[in-house]
């Protein structure tokens, strides 16, 4: 994921806005207790999904990989009155350690456990932003799921998509993981219903515009 000197990397987060005070208590608290916590969105990452979803002002967002709860909280923070984040996360034995800190949003987060393949396909809303941050072979699939849900204007990001640099050749040889990567960049950017910019924050950030 290291792709800026540490230096600057350590500058940028300097010159961000602080993590509040709930976000910093789940950021301990995933390092401590919780397996693979760098998975975990983290300060820099999660105050820039809180500065898009600000600027969207979202009615409705959709997370596909809640993790435990850190991003989703962000999203949170810039809904629209009266707005909710349906969060959906396939292990449930992460439960009983996230739903406490979703809780602590007021209600604004609706944290659903199952297969996003299945779950999906039954939602009735209309979203404003869609965050896909979960198993990367499905990234095509929540793609094609998410797209005639999400309303004319509104935006998919999706993250990882740089994949520690390996699907820009470093890092030695193209596994599976990293070949469907590209695929899906490479779709995105000749997809003629959208336009897209990707970031290289973190592991890469793709945010894509519906037309």
């Amino acid at each position: 994921m290291d792709f800026l000197p540490e230096e600057i990397e350590i500058y940028s987060e300097a010159h961000t806005s602080p993590e509040n005070p709930l976000l910093q208590r789940l950021n301990r608290e995933t390092h401590v207790r919780i397996l693979h916590p760098r998975m975990l969105s983290g300060h820099f990452l999660g105050r820039v999904l809180s500065m898009i979803s600000w600027m969207v002002r979202p009615l409705r967002v959709l997370e596909i990989g809640t993790y435990t709860g850190y991003s989703a909280l962000c999203l949170a923070e810039g809904l629209a009155e009266g707005g909710k984040v349906i969060t959906i996360d396939i292990n449930e034995e992460l439960e009983e350690f996230t739903r406490p800190f979703l809780e602590e949003a007021g209600g604004r987060i609706d944290y659903r456990i199952g297969n996003a393949r299945e779950i999906i396909p039954t939602l009735t809303e209309t979203f404003d932003l869609v965050f896909i941050d979960a198993d990367k072979p499905s990234y095509d699939t929540y793609y094609d799921l998410v797209m005639e849900k999400l309303r004319p204007g509104g935006w998919i990001l999706a993250d990882n998509v740089l994949w520690s640099g390996k699907v820009a050749g470093l890092n030695g040889k193209v596994d599976r993981d990293t070949r469907l990567l590209m695929d899906f960049n490479d779709r995105i950017q000749a997809d003629e219903r959208v336009e897209n910019v990707l970031l290289p924050i973190r592991d890469g950030l793709m945010v894509v515009r519906k037309k």
